[in-house]
């Protein structure tokens, strides 16, 4: 058996997948292609995105999440969903938002998506239907449902951050309609990181009996202290108060640029419609 020193198994755990490389390096190829004017500042929050993105799936994070760790599957989930796409939405120039919405199909989809009624739901719906044990223990067990469970994430979460980050002025919801949005979703961020702290150790049985192939277990449950009960509670946490901190600093981000826009560009008829 081989005796693990914490830098030795964070070295060893990368997840070098080649599809995640390609895949990457497509999206940066099209912005580059596609993206155009861009700001320096776009280019590096969309750049940021893509690189947090590849950290999240190829980091420890993949492999301790999959196999031992509840706390790193939240961290890397957490991620993914409120981290890549803000920084991508961001990074969006406006020209181009715009050459996708004049495509009549395109056009279609944004203007339903868009609406907060639909884009609420199905960002935090996702999430909380995703860590359903019989759900969440699938993607454990099924790597084709834990790709199809982040591919979701992604989706969903562009289409939840869009009414708030869209490069579009007439695609946002007005910037008092940000606060119950984000308020609402931190709510049930938080609700959910209630369940997971307090709820005992079994919720997501893989955690507490791992198959502990690279034989790290000694090494997580001994040196770094984290039995089941401590992992799940702390995936909790993370659930509970970061995330809910990232909706409560959305809602910051949008009063601010909204009080530091040109005062004749503060009200926008089209935006009350979709209000």
């Amino acid at each position: 058996m081989i005796h693990w020193t914490t830098w030795e198994l964070l070295a060893a755990t990368w997840f070098w997948d080649p599809s995640i490389f390609i895949g990457s390096a497509a999206l940066l190829a099209i912005y580059w292609q596609w993206g155009r004017p861009r700001t320096r500042r776009q280019t590096i929050f969309f750049v940021s995105g893509v690189l947090v993105m590849v950290f999240a799936l190829v980091s420890p994070l993949e492999t301790l999440g999959d196999t031992y760790l509840f706390s790193a599957h939240m961290l890397q989930h957490l991620l993914l969903l409120l981290v890549t796409p803000p920084l991508l939405l961001l990074g969006l120039p406006q020209a181009a938002a715009q050459r996708i919405v004049a495509e009549p199909f395109f056009g279609l989809v944004e203007r339903v998506l868009r609406r907060p009624y639909i884009a609420w739901p199905l960002g935090v719906i996702t999430i909380w239907v995703w860590h359903i044990p019989a759900l969440y223990n699938a993607t454990l067990a099924d790597e084709q449902i834990h790709i199809l469970e982040h591919v979701l994430f992604m989706v969903t979460a562009v289409i939840f951050w869009w009414p708030i980050l869209a490069p579009l002025p007439a695609s946002r919801i007005p910037p008092l309609a940000v606060i119950p949005y984000l308020f609402a979703a931190a709510a049930a961020s938080s609700v959910l990181g209630i369940i997971l702290t307090f709820t005992p150790p079994g919720l997501y049985p893989a955690y507490v009996y791992p198959l502990d192939e690279l034989g790290a277990l000694p090494l997580i449950r001994d040196s770094w202290g984290l039995s089941p009960a401590a992992d799940q509670q702390i995936g909790g946490l993370l659930m509970w108060v970061p995330g809910s901190l990232v909706y409560l600093s959305g809602i910051i981000f949008a009063l601010a640029r909204w009080y530091s826009a040109p005062e004749e560009d503060n009200f926008d008829p089209a935006l009350a419609e979709i209000a």
